[in-house]
Order: C-alpha cells, then sequence, then structure tokens
C-alpha cells in the first residue's frame, strides 16, 4: 500500500464442481458459494447482497466480513458498514442470528439455512461525515456508492464462512446496462433483461481470497486499454467534473509500466493489470485518504480532482509504480503470516522493511535506473525520505514495529516504511554492488527470494534474515542485525561514501509546503484555530517573492477557509500546486487584511542535499554507475 500522507502529520480456468469428488471440508456440499450484488436495486445508499453458501452440514455456523485486508496495515472492521443481516431458510423462513462482534455473526441451526441477505453502506461517506467511530478504511481500501459510480472493493460487500474460505465463489453483479464496468475477476457470462435495461456479469473466484485480491468498479468511467510488452493494461478513471480522461494519462502509464518492465526483466509478471483511479472533487463529501493499495494484478488509487494534468501524471508515477512493485513482494515472497492471512485476527510478519520498504525503494530507483529522472533527481528524493521522518523514532527496531503494527506506539510508526524501510533497501542495494563489483543488487536478491519461494511458498518469518545472509555477504547479515532487527540508526553517509557522495549546500529546487530540506513552512494555533507562515517560509523563493512575513495569518486559500481542521485538505491541495497556476491568498497581518493574487513560479531554496562529490575515486565511481545504470 502507497499512502499520500498528510504534510501535517508528516487467468484462472473455471473447473467443474462434483459433489462426489470434493477436495474441501465436509461443512457444505462442495457447490461455488453463490453471491450476489444488486446495483439496481441500492436502497437509502445501500447495496443489497446475497451469500448463498450451498448446504451446509453443520449445526452452528459464523459468518464473517474483514476485519483487516491484506496491503494494509490497520484495523478496519467491515462488518461495521452491513445493515439489516438476516439468515433465510429453504422454507423462506428467518433463523435467529447473533451478532458476536463488529465484524461476525453466528447462525444457529445451520443446517436449514438456504441464504444470507443484507445491505451494505459505502465507507466513502462514512469516511467524510464521521458517522461511525473507530477507524475507518483507507479510501483505497473502500467503497463508493453513487449513481454514476461504484468502488467494489468486494472485501467490503462480501464475508466468509470460517471454515469456507477455500470454497469457490460465483458472483453475479447487476447494474443498468449503460454503465462501464472494469474488472480482472474471471468473467463467465453475462445475462441482459428482457427490456434491455440491466445487465447482469457474471465472475468466478477459486477462493475468498480471489474475492478481496480482485476490486471492481462499475458507473460512468473512461476506460483506456493498451499492451505494455505481454500485458494488457486497463486503465479505469472516474473523474466526477471530467476534469481528467484516462486517455490523458496512457503515455504516462505507458512509459512508466514499460520501464518497469524493463527493470524487473525475467520476474514473472502478469498477463493483465487493471488501475482503478477514483478522483475525489476534494469537499467536506469526497474521501480524503489519498493513495493506493495493491492487489496482484490490480490497484485502486484515490487522488484529488482539482491536481493539474501535470501533477496527477507525477503521483501516478510515484504512487502506481510502487503498487505494481508489489508484484515481487509482499504478493511473490512472503511469510507464512501473509500466506495463510486471517482476516478476522491476523498476525504480522516481522518484515514490513521489505514488502513496503523495498517496494517503495524500487519505484523510485526504477525511474534514474531506466533514465525517466536524473541522477540529481534521485538524490533529492533519497534526501527528502531522510529528512522528512524527524517525529518518527529512527531507533525503533523495524522486525518489532512490523510484528505489532497495529499497536502503539508502533502504529503510530508506520509512516517509515515508506521513508526509513525504502531507505533500508537503498543499503542493502548499495552494499550489495559493492560486494559484488556491480554484478548483484538488491534487485537480484529479490528475484533469487522469488525463485527459492513464489507466490505459493511462503517463507518461515523468524529465519528470513539468517537466509537472506546466507544468500549475500556477511555484511548483509550485518546490517540486517543491527539496524533492521536491532534498534541502531543508520548513518547514510557511510553509504554515500561507498558510490561517491557527499553533502553539501546547493539552491535545489522545493514546493510551496517546504523550505530548504523538509521543513514546513506553516505553524498551528491550538487555541486560535489558526494556521500561519513561520520564519523559514522566506527562505522558499516563491514566498518571498510575494513578500510575505513570518506570523501572517492565512485566513483563505483559493477562496476557501483555512483552520487546523481543514488544514490537512488544504494543505494537501496546495502539495500539488504547479509552475504557472494562479493562486489567490487572503492573509491577515496585524488586523489587518493583506490579499495575495499571484502566478506560480517554481520556489526554489538553499539546503544541504547530496551531491557528486568531486574527489570520487574510480572505485567509488563505478560502483555509483552500477547503482545508477549509467
Amino acid at each position: 500500500m502507497k499512502k499520500i500522507f498528510s504534510i501535517l502529520a508528516l487467468g484462472i480456468i473455471l473447473i467443474s464442481c462434483d459433489p462426489q469428488k470434493s477436495t474441501f471440508n465436509d461443512l457444505a456440499v462442495n457447490t461455488p458459494i453463490l453471491t450476489s450484488l444488486d446495483l439496481t436495486a441500492v436502497n437509502e445508499d445501500r447495496v443489497p447482497v446475497s451469500i448463498n453458501p450451498g448446504r451446509i452440514t453443520q449445526d452452528t455456523v459464523v459468518y464473517r466480513l474483514p476485519r483487516v485486508i491484506q496491503g494494509t496495515y490497520s484495523v478496519s472492521d467491515f462488518g461495521k458498514y452491513v445493515d439489516d443481516l438476516q439468515a433465510i431458510t429453504y422454507e423462506g423462513k428467518t433463523l435467529e442470528v447473533t451478532k458476536i462482534d463488529d465484524n461476525s455473526w453466528q447462525i444457529p441451526n445451520a443446517k436449514t439455512l438456504d441464504k444470507i441477505t443484507y445491505y451494505v453502506n459505502d465507507t466513502y461517506d462514512i469516511e467524510t461525515s464521521g458517522g461511525i467511530g473507530g477507524e475507518q478504511p483507507f479510501s483505497p481500501a473502500g467503497t463508493n456508492i453513487e449513481p454514476d459510480n461504484y468502488v467494489l472493493n468486494l472485501h467490503g460487500f462480501i464475508g466468509y464462512f470460517d471454515q469456507l474460505k477455500s470454497n469457490q465463489y460465483r458472483l453475479e453483479v447487476t447494474a443498468p446496462s449503460d454503465f462501464e464496468r472494469t474488472s480482472a475477476l474471471q468473467s463467465v457470462g453475462t445475462k441482459t433483461s428482457e427490456d434491455g435495461s440491466e445487465v447482469t456479469s457474471q465472475y468466478f473466484a477459486p477462493r475468498y481470497f480471489d474475492i478481496t485480491d480482485n476490486p471492481m468498479m462499475y458507473g460512468n468511467l473512461d476506460v483506456e486499454e493498451f499492451m505494455v510488452g505481454d500485458i494488457k493494461i486497463v486503465l479505469s478513471l472516474y473523474s466526477p467534473n471530467q476534469k481528467h480522461s484516462a486517455s490523458s494519462l496512457k503515455e504516462t502509464v505507458f512509459e512508466m509500466m514499460e520501464a518497469q518492465k524493463t527493470y524487473l526483466g525475467d520476474i514473472n509478471s502478469t498477463p493483465r493489470y487493471d488501475i482503478y483511479v477514483y478522483l475525489s472533487e476534494g469537499d467536506e463529501d469526497s474521501p480524503k485518504g489519498f493513495g493506493a493499495l495493491e492487489h496482484h494484478t490490480s490497484t485502486v488509487a484515490v487522488f484529488p480532482e482539482n491536481m493539474p494534468v501535470e501533477g496527477l501524471k507525477s503521483s501516478m508515477v510515484d504512487v502506481v509504480a510502487h503498487e505494481f512493485f508489489h508484484i515481487v513482494t509482499p504478493l511473490s515472497v512472503h511469510s507464512e503470516d501473509i500466506h495463510y492471512f486471517d482476516y478476522n485476527q491476523p498476525t504480522f510478519s516481522k518484515h514490513l522493511w521489505m514488502y513496503e520498504g523495498v517496494t517503495e525503494y524500487f519505484a523510485q530507483h526504477f525511474q534514474v535506473y531506466e533514465g525517466l529522472i536524473t541522477p540529481e533527481e534521485f538524490y533529492n528524493t533519497i534526501d527528502q525520505k531522510i529528512s522528512r521522518p524527524k517525529n518518527l523514532d529512527d531507533s525503533m527496531s523495524f522486525t518489532t514495529m512490523s510484528e505489532n503494527v497495529l499497536e502503539e506506539p508502533y502504529s503510530s510508526n508506520y509512516y517509515n516504511v515508506y521513508m526509513k524501510g525504502a531507505l533500508i533497501g537503498m543499503c542493502i542495494d548499495i552494499l550489495m554492488r559493492k560486494e559484488s563489483d556491480g554484478n548483484r543488487s538488491m534487485l537480484s536478491l529479490m528475484k533469487d527470494l522469488s525463485t527459492k519461494y513464489g507466490k505459493d511458498k511462503p517463507f518461515e518469518d523468524d529465519k528470513l534474515l539468517e537466509e537472506i545472509t546466507a544468500m549475500t555477504y556477511p555484511s548483509i547479515g550485518k546490517f540486517l542485525n543491527t539496524h533492521v532487527k536491532g534498534n541502531t540508526p543508520i548513518n547514510y553517509n557511510d553509504f554515500f561514501e561507498m558510490v561517491g557522495l557527499t553533502k553539501a549546500e546547493k539552491e535545489v529546487e522545493t514546493n510551496y509546503i517546504f523550505s530548504g530540506g523538509q521543513n514546513i513552512i506553516f505553524d498551528g494555533d491550538q487555541t486560535t484555530g489558526q494556521i500561519m507562515f513561520k520564519a523559514n517560509a522566506l527562505q522558499n523563493s516563491f514566498w518571498k517573492s510575494q513578500d510575505i512575513q513570518a506570523g501572517d495569518i492565512i485566513k483563505k486559500v483559493n477562496g476557501k477557509e483555512l483552520s487546523i481542521q481543514n488544514a490537512n485538505q488544504v494543505l494537501q491541495g496546495m502539495f500539488s500546486w504547479q509552475e504557472g497556476q494562479d493562486i489567490t491568498m487572503e492573509l491577515e497581518r496585524d488586523g489587518k487584511t493583506v490579499l495575495l493574487e499571484a502566478t506560480l513560479t517554481q520556489p526554489t531554496a538553499i539546503s544541504k542535499t547530496i551531491v557528486e562529490d568531486e574527489n570520487a575515486t574510480e572505485a567509488q565511481i563505478a560502483t555509483r554507475q552500477a547503482w545508477l545504470n549509467q
């Protein structure tokens, strides 16, 4: 999963089902679990769902929706969004149902159970209204129910019986015939109503995991399909105000994924990859969890609709590239905790440094390695990852944090998987290249692990670091035990020296949020709820050119009032500002109103940043060239 964090907080073959040849459990005759969603019968913004498990042979069963889903490291509680769950007998009577927790329902007399019916509320509405307590699903993992758009992350609609997660599923989705519909789940046919107004699409999933792993999007979508080598890419975009189109992003996605395929080389990929993009209007009724969630053959992304097209393209490269690289880990290389995932009471692997950190490193490194960005741009990205997590615990053991990620103080340090986790990947990459005279790398290590394990064979969590050490060099083992398992902070200068890099002051491009480095230029007053410029805003060339002063209170940005309560939303919009864009700002200075109208120019600032050392040795330069593929 790749999040754009708050800047203030900084195919499968369908087989016949012969009951006489059942290899499943004995709770139900081995027929697929029949499920249906009817988007033409939405009631009070709720989708009706029907679950028919076949003949149950046990007296009592428990039906659940996921509490936690794979790829997220937080509690989602999808059962909270279910209303009016009923268990119906073959005679059409209702059975007694006991709700045993937020996500689970116990059904006695289950031998008489024909089907379960219920309604599902969408999480986007709850997310924006704050309608239920506790944690809420990250938007790309959530669900949307609107007349013209349905984000169908199926784990939000369809649950499982504890002992039947390995049973096959057949899914029917009924929708208006004029809807676009995209899904990588295996299609097995369609049915059209007599009047032609509705179409029921039929899908097959080998087991419950495939239900959770194959999201869908229905509605007024803009869809582009194209080939990248031997991979069919399906790009589905929903822009409520038609500000963006799939065609405007097609070239960017093509170039990105072509470079990624080249970078990955002979690592097995997928014949089809779906990218679902939901663009949020940015108002109070829109989702605010920007970023993406990976699946084996797809990703769901949420971005602000008001982003300029170049900003959206940049975010697509940064975020969607990360998700595609998850085909390496954890989708191909993963532990038993992931392979045998418990959606209700999961245990977590110790190796988020690899699943999210190394994936994030690849998402940045491939860009310089394949010539999409310059080395200087790559160095700047590395610099940002070093400087951003200042409020996080740099001495926290990464393996301990990972294993206990739902608990404090570990959960509040999760953001560091995208910062320090990526830097861990960088350090191992540099060490591998130095030790092997440029012949081995972090990517070659992941290929070796993928060959040894793969998507159907998990590794033993506690033995991974030993195995990596045996597959590489003693220096790698020492690094892992000291800085990943251990709690010793990394001295990145030691690794920059290996590749002939050093730190020096330099004028660098920045954005409209930071001064030199990653120092935010705004401050907030909890008492008054006001946001104001800090003194370091004058180190940002754009704001200095606008004659702002330290202490200026920001009342409005582009006509939208700004306060601590909505600062994340407004400032995230500023994070995507682009050169040439016209902006307005209303300030309060010494009790007087100051109006600012300007056309954005590229801001710069003096910052101590990573540069190539003029005195680097030939060996250092050779290692750097191998690292950057120069």
